[in-house]
């Protein structure tokens, strides 16, 4: 086993300070290399203000923070961290469920390119919100003050194109979105580079969205939704990879549990547990859980571990919200490599 740990980081600060703050955090973690052997040296700096002048201008002010922390010029740091015109993600895999009460979702990828850091935040601008970062200002999932839960989920790179990445795109609801009917909206509206789902809750709804860089497509149930690496919609179906198998097998592996009422205690140990066929280990391959994040719409509550971990987090966001820090700066956990 390998040691493996996940620095929880709380601010209430502008955007700018929170820029610095995360990128100063990925250097103390050895990141920066990491995000400069996969991104391109140099993108398309007007397109990509002109995008996020549209969709998240407070996230311009927050690339700023990131670029003079690390003493780079402003499109530098756009290409290393904004999440915009990425060269292509080879895989990663992702399961969800959304039921009306709570959300579940594993992720699952390379401990090599992974931020390794969960951020509670209250900017000046948007909504707060909590969530695992991914290239510094992205996300893999995580919820805000509105109870808006959202999470990506890779399918292919069928018809990739220069725009936004998921993980941005997830920051973006977060930041932006106070339903999953806006949500929807956005996704509708913004350039998506790859075809991703984006599973979606809030406390009155639940959707899967599946996007690509030629349009979307809605997917929602009166009473869950499990969402995984591939697109169901008729239309969306050819954008698909050529294998699904894996994708397949944990779909018909949770339909076991569609009549039964499980909890969300019941699901999240199911997730997390490394006996669970929802739990892998092929890191080398870059599919291996990282961690399992989960939300309850009744009581406000963030509950979340990462890869064997014995001790995770646990609070009610409201809480956080009116004052009452988090007491837990790391969470460790080991990965089988």
């Amino acid at each position: 086993m390998n040691a493996f740990n996940v620095d929880v980081i709380q601010m209430k600060k502008n955007h700018h300070s929170i820029g610095a703050r995360t990128a100063e955090l990925l250097k103390e973690r050895g990141k920066i290399e990491m995000l400069e052997s996969i991104t391109k040296d140099s993108i398309d700096y007007e397109s990509m203000e002109d995008v996020f002048s549209q969709f998240a201008p407070h996230l311009l002010e927050e690339l700023e923070g990131f670029g003079e922390m690390q003493q780079i010029p402003a499109k530098k740091a756009a290409a290393l961290f904004s999440g915009y015109d990425v060269p292509r993600v080879v895989s990663m895999g992702c399961t969800a469920y959304g039921t009306n009460s709570f959300y579940v979702r594993n992720y699952d990828f390379s401990p090599d390119f992974y931020d390794g850091i969960f951020s509670i935040i209250k900017p000046d601008q948007g909504f707060a919100s909590a969530g695992y970062n991914l290239q510094g200002i992205g996300r893999h999932d995580g919820v805000n003050e509105k109870g808006v839960v959202v999470g990506l989920h890779f399918v292919s790179n069928t018809h990739y194109a220069k725009g936004i990445s998921a993980w941005t795109t997830v920051r973006i609801i977060l930041d932006t979105c106070s339903s999953v009917e806006e949500a929807i909206n956005l996704l509708k509206d913004i350039p998506h580079a790859a075809c991703y789902n984006f599973s979606l809750g809030d406390p009155g709804n639940f959707a899967v969205v599946e996007a690509s860089p030629k349009g979307v497509s809605i997917r929602r149930d009166k009473e869950f939704l499990s969402c995984f690496n591939n697109f169901k919609q008729p239309n969306m179906k050819d954008k698909n990879r050529s294998s699904i198998e894996g994708s397949l097998k944990r779909e018909h592996y949770l339909q076991r549990y569609e009549k039964e009422t499980l909890s969300r205690e019941e699901l999240f140990q199911m997730f997390s547990d490394p006996a669970s066929p929802l739990f892998f280990t092929k890191y080398d391959d870059l599919f291996g859980t990282l961690h399992t994040f989960s939300y309850s719409f009744q009581e406000s509550r963030i509950v979340t571990t990462i890869a064997r971990g014995a001790k995770g987090l646990d609070f009610r966001f409201p809480d956080w919200l009116n004052g009452e820090d988090v007491k837990v700066q790391r969470l460790y956990g080991a990965i089988e490599m």
